[in-house]
């Protein structure tokens, strides 16, 4: 499965890294190649969560465009 991640660097420069389509699946690394690895780690977590309790695995996630 592929998923769609956001990743941005908090004020002490850790990378943050959250997967939208699933509801509080956040990681971080202290590069951008160890927060996106963990994210995979999390996503895998989350969704084996989700699971068990029977929750839906995702949620939509949709782009809009704004016109500034």
């Amino acid at each position: 499965m592929k998923f769609q991640v956001v990743i941005d660097r908090d004020e002490d420069g850790v990378w943050v890294v959250e997967c939208p389509a699933i509801p509080g699946c956040v990681s971080q690394g202290t590069s951008k190649s160890e927060a996106l690895e963990n994210i995979k780690l999390a996503i895998k977590e989350c969704l084996e969560v989700r699971a068990e309790k029977g929750m839906p695995l995702t949620v939509e996630t949709y782009q809009v465009e704004v016109v500034a």
